[in-house]
């Protein structure tokens, strides 16, 4: 029901960009939209991968939601909340421009 990052617990949802961990105001990730996405706007550095924590279990996201965002600039990688930490800190950890968007489970 929290995270635990950079040594602030959060009970709520948060994106979380190599630089900053903002609170994220969506409460499933069915409400994923680039609108609620706009803090990762502005990340000093663009993101390319967006890994989206859904919860206890991975959801299905809408093809045009997938198209949105595509065109936008990001790929995404959805599964459940502890997998997206996971995948965020390997990712990170190589070098890759990624966030996350991980809602609690």
């Amino acid at each position: 029901g929290h995270f635990l990052i950079s040594e602030r617990e959060w009970r709520s949802p948060v994106l979380v960009t190599p630089t900053k961990t903002t609170a994220w105001n969506v409460a499933r990730a069915e409400d994923l939209a680039l609108e609620n996405l706009a803090p990762l706007s502005e990340a000093p550095t663009p993101t390319e991968l967006l890994v989206v924590g859904c919860g206890p279990r991975a959801v299905f996201l809408p093809p045009a939601l997938r198209a949105s965002l595509k065109s936008a600039g990001l790929s995404l990688e959805v599964v459940d909340t502890g997998s997206a930490c996971r995948t965020y800190n390997v990712l990170l950890a190589e070098g890759r421009r990624v966030a996350a968007a991980l809602i609690p489970v």
